[in-house]
């Protein structure tokens, strides 16, 4: 065993990964913990799982693959257990072009040998893979080989109420449930679907003689399944006990939520209930616990508002105000904030609902009605914690408005989110709140609007020559897009045949200038500032689209649907 740590080792000096003085600390290290020699190189940092895997590759005289196809024979899910596979790290590659096992730990030998004389394949090469592409090639072929929403349909019949609740408690992943209950696989399933397209939301909607399940991708619904109408009081009763809701209570809106593992994704499930004329509608909205926090540079902001944008998150004191519909991305804009200003020399509190990414280095409060934690009573008490910035999740009601402009007054830098339609309505909603227009002009740095625009899908993009009536909808002229040369998705099976595919945003950031703030203790109206504001240089949200449009990114009609004039 020591020889073959001491070879890893004099492989990873030879490649230049790691210095002689760092092999011998992790050999003595691994005196008292037992653990392999790459193994602690990893965890302290010192190499990458791609180092390693290389460097194992030498050892082994093994290839090292990089990705997966994940276009693959399913065929060996019924042979081999998902949880074997993941326990040991390991996946047959099956494919037209080509077959192998691909590992991520050479030293499992016996379960690799296992599944050689499970497939009868006891010549099929192997290869080293990063722990990602294997578990993703795992995932994506149980998904597919989960029983279809036609089979799940098929066998949906009236079924013993108590089955329900029997096997509710802890499943550890969804797609390791072997549930033969017609309403738990069609749960199961509608999560599962629901996190393989990268859903934000799923809704079943109770009508008089239907019922529908719809999903929303990119800001868009979509159907998704139709179950038959006897179902629904079964499916929606499954839902409220997975989310610890009182079932027996159907007469008042509830509230809960679910936690999910689905495959390798943990999944946090806001569920919302909401008694109509024909049963109980239901909203679930899916946050991925593994989504990546986005940096200000990764939003897309171009140059000319980042640059201000930027200078304005890093003020000594004011308010930074985001504005924008549910769903248009602010507090995704809001945390980047956060955390391009976050170190040790500063104190960020917020107070929020709900909390959506959890920031190391950042106090966050979740408001909590039911016992009097709202946003107005949790700001006021984050300012006795000396706070140097601070985030309101949302400014709803005149209170939260006055305490959070005197923060701002008395030397801390708060961000906070409205809804509004652009950013110079901002300043017509805080005086509709009873704000006075010299505590707006003192108070107020920036107001940045924003909306998501979905991105044409880059497997089925087409040029085309749209007509002036089209391109005049978005404010572009048939010069300035070269003769009305524009593009769009056709529809392909990479985008659910929608013709776009993810969303980037759009932004206009209003500057509280001098003038600005003249033009603020005079009047409110809203079309006047952005008039103004317009004249000293601000880009609109729908100029900003057009652009886009013109860079191949997004659609005149995707513009025009998100944006105001």
């Amino acid at each position: 065993m020591l020889v073959f740590m001491k070879n890893l080792g004099q492989i990873l000096i030879e490649r230049g990964l790691v210095e002689e003085k760092v092999v011998h600390d992790a050999l003595e290290k691994q005196q008292e913990n037992e653990d392999r020699l790459g193994e602690i190189l990893k965890k302290q940092g010192n190499i990458s799982e791609l180092d390693l895997l290389q460097a194992l590759g030498i050892q082994y005289e093994l290839e090292v693959r990089r990705e997966l196809p994940l276009e693959i024979s399913t065929g060996f899910t019924e042979k081999l257990p998902i949880g074997f596979l993941k326990t040991n790290k390991l996946v047959p590659v099956i494919c037209a072009e080509e077959q192998f096992i691909a590992l991520n730990d050479p030293a499992l030998f016996q379960p690799l040998d296992d599944v050689r004389r499970i497939l009868g394949l006891t010549d099929i090469p192997v290869v080293l893979a990063p722990l990602v592409s294997i578990f993703n090639a795992i995932n994506y072929s149980y998904d597919l080989t989960q029983s279809s929403a036609d089979e799940v349909l098929a066998d949906m019949d009236e079924e013993d109420p108590e089955r329900l609740f029997s096997e509710i408690e802890e499943i550890g992943d969804l797609l390791d449930d072997t549930s033969d209950s017609p309403v738990i696989r069609l749960v199961n399933l509608m999560f599962s679907q629901a996190v393989r397209d990268r859903a934000s939301d799923i809704h079943i909607e109770p009508y008089q003689n239907s019922l529908k399940i719809r999903q929303r991708l990119d800001g868009i619904l979509y159907d998704m399944l139709s179950p038959p109408k006897h179902v629904q009081s079964a499916l929606v009763s499954r839902v409220k006990v997975m989310a610890k809701l009182d079932i027996a209570e159907k007469r008042l809106p509830q509230d809960g939520r679910i936690e999910l593992k689905i495959a390798d994704r943990e999944i946090d499930v806001r569920v919302s209930t909401l008694p109509t004329a024909f049963g109980e509608r239901v909203v679930l909205r899916l946050l991925q616990k593994s989504s990546v926090l986005l940096s200000l540079k990764e939003l897309g902001m171009p140059e000319d508002r980042f640059i201000p944008f930027e200078k304005e998150i890093r003020a000594a004191n004011g308010i930074v105000l985001v504005t924008g519909p549910t769903g248009s991305g602010k507090t995704t804009t809001l945390y980047a904030a956060l955390s391009a200003i976050n170190n040790t020399d500063i104190n960020i509190i917020t107070v929020e609902d709900p909390i959506e990414y959890r920031i190391n280095g950042i106090g966050q409060v979740q408001v909590n009605p039911k016992i009097n934690l709202t946003f107005a009573s949790g700001l006021r008490s984050i300012v006795r914690q000396d706070p140097d910035v601070i985030l309101v999740g949302e400014i709803r009601d005149t209170e939260t408005a006055e305490i959070a402009i005197q923060s701002a007054l008395t030397g801390h830098l708060v961000f906070s989110t409205l809804h509004t339609n652009d950013s110079a309505s901002a300043i017509t909603r805080l005086r509709d709140m009873g704000i006075e227009p010299f505590l707006i002009a003192s108070s107020i740095n920036a107001v940045l609007a924003q909306r998501l625009v979905r991105i044409i899908c880059p497997h089925c993009r087409e040029e085309y020559i749209a007509d002036e009536v089209e391109l005049a909808r978005i404010g572009l002229s048939r010069e300035e897009s070269n003769g009305g040369r524009v593009s769009r998705g056709r529809g392909c099976p990479e985008c659910h045949n929608t013709g776009y595919k993810g969303r980037c945003g759009i932004y206009e950031l209003l500057l509280m200038s001098r003038d600005m703030k003249s033009l603020v203790l005079k009047t409110s109206d809203a079309n006047q500032i952005k008039e103004r504001a317009v004249a000293n240089g601000m880009i609109t949200l729908r100029r900003d689209g057009a652009m886009k449009v013109l860079q191949g990114i997004t659609t005149v009609e995707e513009v025009f649907r998100v944006s105001v004039e």
